[in-house]
């Protein structure tokens, strides 16, 4: 079973615990590596798809891990119950659809000890929902993998014992606060290639004199200002 660097790191974020749910588990990949490691007792592999689930099954039956790992076909959070899952980890989706998953499935969510997340897009639309919903975000790792950049967090609900309150702004959750605190070595490459990319297009929309271009040069003269701002607080 060859697992990615990306899902390695999603692994890396699971504390260990009793049980852990894996929504939209595709090949079950995560949950078979949870048990086989001891970090969790048992697990649940989740997905919408009946082919995915399949998959998922033939793979943990191949790992004689069936005892632990249970499927469930489910659409999000749907097919897991309140308290069943102390980590929940949602990875490989865009940020609206898991934004949209957490608001739907909030009982379950509730109930978790953690959250494990990492969206492959829109990722400043997970931080908007966690902070806006009560979350304290305690980790966050940027990699590259396979030619792109991904982002993993992890997310606890805040109590007494962590009860720190973070304010953030537009920079923050565009590149995580986490990230930009810990000058994240990742973040500072992504930058890099994201400022680079939008100076490309500025150029190619010189002497562009309709609206639309003159829209999207304020846009990214705007980013880029930003990415300065980011970097300056990352020396």
């Amino acid at each position: 079973m060859q697992i990615s660097d990306r899902l390695k790191l999603v692994i890396s974020f699971v504390a260990p615990c009793g049980a852990a749910a894996d929504i939209g588990t595709d090949h079950a990949y995560v949950p078979i590596a949870l048990v086989k490691a001891k970090t969790v007792k048992r697990a649940f592999a989740l997905d919408i798809n009946r082919g995915p689930l399949e998959r998922a099954r033939k793979h943990i039956e191949e790992e004689n891990l069936s005892e632990w790992i249970e499927t469930r076909q489910s659409d999000g959070l749907e097919g897991l119950c309140e308290n069943e899952a102390d980590s929940i980890i949602i990875a490989g989706m865009g940020g609206e659809l898991i934004a949209n998953i957490l608001e739907k499935g909030e009982k379950v969510v509730k109930t978790a000890k953690e959250l494990v997340l990492s969206p492959h897009s829109e990722v400043f639309l997970v931080r908007k929902y966690l902070v806006k919903n009560g979350y304290q975000i305690v980790r966050e790792q940027m990699i590259f993998d396979m030619g792109k950049y991904y982002t993993v967090l992890k997310a606890v609900r805040k109590n007494q014992k962590n009860n720190r309150t973070d304010s953030y702004d537009e920079m923050d959750y565009l590149y995580g606060k986490r990230l930009i605190e810990e000058k994240d070595a990742v973040l500072k490459e992504y930058l890099i290639w994201k400022k680079r990319q939008q100076m490309q297009i500025l150029q190619q929309l010189e002497g562009n004199t309709k609206e639309a271009a003159a829209q999207r040069r304020e846009e990214l003269q705007r980013d880029t200002k930003l990415i300065d701002e980011v970097f300056k607080k990352m020396v």
